[in-house]
């Protein structure tokens, strides 16, 4: 069992994420759910994850953390998300109350208090990751990897920059050279999974209360990303990184060196990935660049069915 700390922005493909970790397929034993600003504010993507709780009745803290980037000012992205980071379906308020205290200190804590190392999965802006290193350096012993969605060799809020990098491209580069094992899932794959018609048609079968939340997920980012960029469906970028972590031997890698730009108006959140090698930098990533797709949405129609009876 691989001991996790999901550090999120929900979001409708993180709130997939958390589901595949939280699933009876899932081996990973989640030790918190953290969140941060991203694809709206923090208060609204922290009652998101509460509610994604009270649907899987997760019993795991949920933290609030950084309420804007490192330096700049924040940046949300309602437009793919809705007013409310998730919308679509209609869940309850919810009953789950967040965890005191602010989500860097709990991933310093938690990771300096764990007898085994853990893995931080963060799927948003990496500001609270990159906090919590700069804070207490020394967690970088006790953490085995920090397995992300973000980057990639193009971009989707810029012509150059993924979202998540772009939000915060400094914390990124703190993140990046830390010196602790990166795997990074970006557009290049993440494009790779879409949730298309098929898909969903499929999910629709599934009966179960998840199943449905997922389905009006589905519905609602689909329809978000075929009028922003004719998409025929929403990639779910975020469940990347879950999927991986279960099984990863359906994903493709290339260890290489990533840099993040943080100058220049055209350039700023580029992750420059050197996947031919000509720099001769260090290597510090392991770049996701495949997915086996058939094996992709059968193991995510299995977790859904896995919720039998909620």
């Amino acid at each position: 069992m691989r001991n996790v700390i999901l550090d999120c922005d929900p979001g409708h493909d993180d709130a997939v994420s958390i589901i595949i970790a939280a699933s009876k397929q899932s081996s990973l034993n989640i030790l918190g759910i953290t969140t941060v600003a991203g694809n709206v504010d923090v208060g609204k993507n922290t009652v998101n994850a509460l509610k994604v709780c009270d649907l899987l009745k997760l019993d795991v803290p949920v933290v609030k953390g950084a309420e804007r980037p490192l330096v700049k000012e924040s940046e949300i992205a309602p437009e793919i998300h809705g007013e409310s980071g998730m919308d679509g379906p209609v869940l309850p308020d919810p009953v789950k109350v967040r965890h005191e205290g602010h989500a860097v200190d709990f991933i310093i804590d938690t990771v300096k208090q764990s007898d085994e190392k853990v893995t931080l999965v963060p799927t948003g802006p990496l500001t609270n990751i990159a906090l919590a290193l700069i804070k207490e350096p020394s967690i970088k012993d006790n953490i085995e990897e920090i397995v992300l969605m973000g980057g990639g060799t193009f971009g989707n809020w810029t012509p150059a920059a993924e979202f998540n990098i772009y939000v915060d491209a400094e914390a990124a580069e703190v993140v990046c050279k830390s010196g602790i094992p990166v795997t990074m899932f970006g557009l290049d794959v993440t494009h790779q999974v879409i949730a298309d018609q098929k898909v969903i048609d499929r999910v629709a079968q599934i009966d179960n209360k998840t199943a449905v939340f997922v389905k009006e997920l589905l519905i609602f980012f689909g329809k978000m990303y075929e009028n922003h960029f004719g998409f025929n469906g929403g990639p779910i970028h975020d469940a990347c990184t879950t999927m991986y972590l279960i099984n990863p031997e359906m994903f493709d890698f290339k260890e290489t060196n990533v840099t993040i730009e943080t100058k220049g108006e055209a350039a700023y959140g580029m992750t420059v990935v050197d996947l031919l090698r000509t720099t001769g930098k260090k290597k510090n990533v392991k770049f996701a660049v495949g997915v086996n797709q058939e094996t992709f949405w059968e193991q995510f129609y299995h977790i859904l069915e896995s919720f039998s009876g909620k």
